[in-house]
């Protein structure tokens, strides 16, 4: 039988150092695997564009601060186009995403409480009022079962709703029997009163509805000037002071998808979102709008506030959406009155304490 060479020192070592090497490689590629299997992506689904507020500002802030939170274990990703705004609340309830945003009045008679922070006259900031909601809903409506199927993270209002047109308006008079968009919810209410004919289409379609003369006006916040390009086709507004309405927003997350996290993510999660998502939502909101003015005057639009006459008479229909709310509210068990004060009182605190 033929002898196997001898194997020397010098290879005994360079096997041995082999060996550690592709150990500390596995050792490397398995904790390398278990950081990439540790790490979570929430899909966000957003239905506006890119250069909207919501997803220029409050979804990266948001997700910045998921991110800090979780020490880098949950990040997120805005999505487009996975469906229409009023499909977004389906969406995160079948999974196709796992967080969205939509506006409730996309959904008549479905969020009836939420209306709440629409009322007329709420005269505050878009940010108190975005505070004060989440704090109003947790105290009075977050048991109420309204939002099924899905894990409220957030509640924000957009600004004062304003009334723009393609012709300038003598008095609000002139509305009864002007075909123009409403989104929905009390800004709705407030279109049947005045007596327009209402054109429902989601926002993201408004400009082409209100060039196209399918709709005469519009009733959105001034941000819209910018985010929908407004001063183009609508370049006269009417602004009624203390708010002709605002607009009630949620921020949710699929349940499943928040409950497979752990507990301590949970927790980072929500101590970044509730009141810290509204808020910043709330900010963004009065951060557009003042841009929305400032764009809107540059174009040339025609800006008018009512006069107190014209006010005057808003507020009495006001009274009446107000009353027949309450009235409702109080067949869910809810007290509308204490639910509208509580609310109104937190805003104008909030905003007294900025001064």
């Amino acid at each position: 039988m033929r002898d196997e060479p001898a194997i020397g020192n010098r290879e005994i070592h360079t096997m041995k150092r082999i060996g550690i090497l592709g150990a500390a490689g596995l050792f490397a590629s398995a904790i390398l695997a278990g950081a990439a299997q540790a790490e979570t992506v929430l899909r966000i689904s957003s239905w506006a564009s890119p250069k909207h507020g919501i997803n220029a500002t409050v979804w990266p802030t948001w997700g910045k601060m998921v991110e800090e939170a979780t020490e880098g274990r949950v990040k997120t990703k805005i999505e487009y186009n996975l469906g229409s705004p009023i499909a977004q609340m389906d969406l995160i309830r079948d999974g196709v995403a796992d967080v969205m945003w939509t506006f409730h009045g996309y959904n008549p008679g479905r969020f009836f409480l939420t209306q709440a922070v629409e009322m007329p006259g709420l005269n505050a900031s878009a940010e108190a009022a975005s505070v004060a909601y989440w704090r109003v809903y947790e105290k009075h409506l977050a048991g109420k079962n309204i939002h099924q199927g899905v894990k409220v993270i957030g509640l924000t209002t957009h600004g004062p709703g304003v009334i723009h047109t393609r012709k300038p308006l003598k008095n609000i008079s002139d509305l009864k029997g002007m075909k123009v968009r409403v989104g929905g919810g009390i800004g709705g209410e407030v279109g049947k009163k005045l007596g327009i004919v209402g054109v429902r289409v989601p926002a993201p379609k408004v400009y082409e509805t209100v060039a196209q003369g399918v709709a005469e006006g519009v009733f959105m916040p001034m941000e819209t000037k910018v985010s929908f390009k407004l001063k183009e086709v609508a370049p006269y507004s009417l602004i009624m002071p203390g708010g002709l309405y605002y607009g009630s927003f949620v921020f949710a997350m699929n349940p499943d998808k928040f409950n497979s996290l752990s507990k301590k993510d949970q927790d980072a999660i929500m101590s970044v979102s509730g009141e810290v998502l509204s808020k910043v939502a709330g900010q963004m909101w009065d951060k557009v709008d003042a841009s929305g003015l400032e764009d809107a005057k540059k174009a040339g639009n025609t800006i008018t506030i009512a006069d107190a006459a014209t006010k005057a008479a808003f507020d009495k229909l006001a009274a009446q959406i107000e009353q027949e709310w309450i009235a409702k509210a109080a067949k869910k068990k809810v007290d509308g009155a204490k639910v509208l004060a509580d609310l109104r009182k937190i805003a104008r605190d909030y905003d007294a304490a900025k001064k």
